[in-house]
């Protein structure tokens, strides 16, 4: 399995991004999908995951009302739609497949496949 994330780069506060992770998977409809995020010197959180087909999602408090993960099974492909960026939002941000197909969860240990990461750069 691998995973592709692109359409990082570098925003104004306040704007917006659209990230995109391809998945080179036949099975890529039976396994939730996430985005995680790595700031510099900090641990990979959680930003947000989103089920097999889509009807549960999972936002960290830091993300809610600002970022929309959505997912294309067709496509093999996850987004992360994201709006009103902060500074603090700058991070690399990597999308993970779910380690178990048709579970749930949101922890990075729970994922087993990981993108290589796309960097987003908010300035003040």
């Amino acid at each position: 399995v691998q995973l592709q994330a692109s359409g990082g780069g570098l925003v104004q506060a306040g704007g917006s991004l659209r990230l995109s992770c391809a998945v080179s998977s036949r099975t890529f409809g039976r396994y939730a999908m996430g985005w995680f995020r790595r700031a510099p010197g900090e641990e990979r959180e959680s930003v947000a995951v989103i089920s097999v087909e889509g009807s549960s999602t999972y936002y960290a408090d830091f993300v809610k009302g600002r970022f929309t993960i959505s997912r294309d099974n067709a496509k093999n492909t996850v987004y992360l739609q994201m709006s009103s960026l902060k500074p603090e939002d700058t991070a690399v941000y990597y999308c993970a497949q779910h380690r178990t197909s048709h579970r749930w969860g949101y922890s990075p240990a729970d994922f087993r496949y990981w993108g290589q990461g796309t960097l987003v750069t908010v300035s003040s």
